[in-house]
């Protein structure tokens, strides 16, 4: 069975060094990876090289749920590219495309996991990628 593959994207104000940068860097991940603002990142870590490891923990900000998001790279192309396979065997990859006028579209695209519904999952990776465009543009 093949698995479906969703796909979320945003152009951000930013080359494509500070995007990289602010998408690769523990002290910026805390900044902008949560989906909602009740929830939030509290550490990351990251070992930025084919077979090193991401690690993201995940937390409601009243303590009722968290979890730690890890995954491992497979492929790294600085400034362009990552790829990784998340814990539970589910791959993702990571496009950086610098564009003219100052600005990177970042574009993700995964498997799809079989608990939520497909639509879910959309709308909470983009929201995590619309706070990072966020984050990004205010720093």
């Amino acid at each position: 069975m093949t698995a479906t593959k969703i796909t979320v994207q945003a152009t951000v104000l930013g080359n494509s060094g500070k995007v990289w940068e602010c998408y690769t860097s523990p002290k910026h991940i805390v900044g902008w990876n949560f989906a909602s603002l009740d929830w939030h990142c509290p550490s990351a870590s990251n070992d930025l090289q084919v077979g090193g490891k991401y690690i993201a923990r995940m937390e409601a900000k009243d303590g009722s749920f968290g979890f730690d998001f890890w995954a491992v790279y497979d492929e790294i192309i600085t400034n362009k590219k990552l790829a990784y396979t998340m814990g539970d065997g589910r791959q993702a990859a990571v496009i950086f495309d610098g564009m003219q006028n100052n600005t990177t579209t970042v574009t993700i695209t995964f498997e799809a996991e079989n608990v939520n519904p497909v639509d879910l999952q959309k709308t909470g990776w983009q929201a995590i990628l619309n706070n990072f465009k966020q984050y990004v543009e205010s720093i």
